[in-house]
Order: structure tokens, then C-alpha cells, then sequence
């Protein structure tokens, strides 16, 4: 009997040790962590009935941890490479844009910076070279990642669906070299990895 109180008494000690405490008072832990779906309502408008025609297309806007696409209407021309630049740019805003309410709501942001601008290719550039104008190496990763996703499926990619992106000079120095890129699953899952994705040409 006095080995058992013993034992009682000894494992009231090891919990008091172990800071464990008895309340009567209920304890607010706070609401629970939201999550956020990436995902818009199925009912979701992309244009007015004056849209102007433009043309549905997906952009890529980073949410939690990856980048993932949503359908809006950018004003772009029909799409053959000799239109490759306008349809860069059109897109470009597009991403520039912040996420309307829908978007913000399931969590959708955009890392592409505002004054970001894109042109055509330089003398020794591959033909299907996009030049950004920040070095690459200066973008957010998910800002890359958004605007090869964004221009992997459209006029603005190469035949092979790659983008083969270069940024401009840094102060004084040579200019960048282009790199070709892909939207593949990595790139989308992990796009913190953008900054040395791509294969260099």
C-alpha cells in the first residue's frame, strides 16, 4: 500500500515538474488558422458585356507557397510570332494588375513589380527573346515564375512552348544572358526556385 501512495505521489511531482497545470478557466487558444483555397467561385464574370473583345486568357498569380492560374480578359492581338512582343505586353499588365476582390479573397497576389516593362530581342538574341527590364536576377522568384507560366501557352513563348527570357544591362556591364525556360511542375510548385530555373542559351 505505502509503494503504491509512494508511486501516486511520485508522478504528481514529475507533471508539476513538467509545468503542467490544472485550471478551471477556460483557455482562448484564438480562432483557428484560416486557409485559403486558391480557388474562385465557379459563377466568377471575366468581362463586362463592353469588353472591347478582349480575349480570355490565363495569368499566373502567386498563392500560399505556388503560383496558379487564373482566367481574365486582356486585350491582346491574334497571336502569331510576329505579334509576340504586343502579346508580352498585354500580358505583362495583366500581371501588373493587383487581384480584384474574388482573387484576393481565395488568396491570389501578384509579386510582378508595377514599373516593370518587357521588350523585344537584342542583336545576337534568339529570335523568341523577351527582355525584361530588370535583370533577372533582380525579380522576386515568383514574380519570374508568374510570367513564365503566364506566357508558357501563348504567342509570347517559343514554338517548343519555352520562354526565353534575358533582363536588360546592369549599370555599365554587359547584357544578361537569355535563358530558356519552362512552366513544368517544379516551376509552379516551387517557384522560389525561378531564380536559377531555366536552361542558359
Amino acid at each position: 500500500m505505502r509503494a503504491g501512495i509512494t508511486g501516486l505521489a511520485l508522478l504528481g511531482a514529475l507533471a508539476s515538474g513538467c509545468g503542467i497545470r490544472s485550471t478551471s478557466v477556460p483557455v482562448d487558444a484564438g480562432a483557428a488558422p484560416s486557409r485559403v483555397g486558391c480557388v474562385l467561385p465557379g459563377s466568377r464574370e471575366t468581362a463586362d458585356e463592353d469588353d472591347g473583345g478582349n480575349l480570355p486568357v490565363r495569368v499566373y498569380l502567386a498563392c500560399g507557397s505556388r503560383v496558379s492560374p487564373v482566367e481574365r480578359r486582356v486585350a491582346l492581338p491574334d497571336g502569331d510570332d510576329s505579334e509576340r512582343l504586343p502579346v508580352a505586353r498585354g500580358l505583362l499588365d495583366a500581371l501588373r494588375a493587383q487581384p480584384d476582390s474574388e482573387e484576393e479573397a481565395a488568396g491570389f497576389k501578384t509579386a510582378v513589380p508595377g514599373d516593370l516593362k518587357v521588350s523585344g530581342p537584342r542583336e545576337g538574341d534568339p529570335p523568341a527573346t523577351l527582355r525584361l527590364s530588370r535583370p533577372l536576377k533582380d525579380l522576386p522568384s515568383f514574380a519570374l515564375a508568374q510570367i513564365v507560366c503566364t506566357y508558357a501557352d501563348t504567342a509570347a513563348a517559343g514554338t517548343d512552348r519555352s520562354v526565353i527570357l534575358g533582363g536588360r544591362a546592369t549599370d555599365g556591364g554587359a547584357e544578361e544572358p537569355v535563358r530558356s525556360f519552362a512552366c513544368d511542375t517544379a516551376l509552379r510548385t516551387h517557384p522560389e526556385a525561378a531564380a536559377t530555373a531555366g536552361t542558359p542559351l
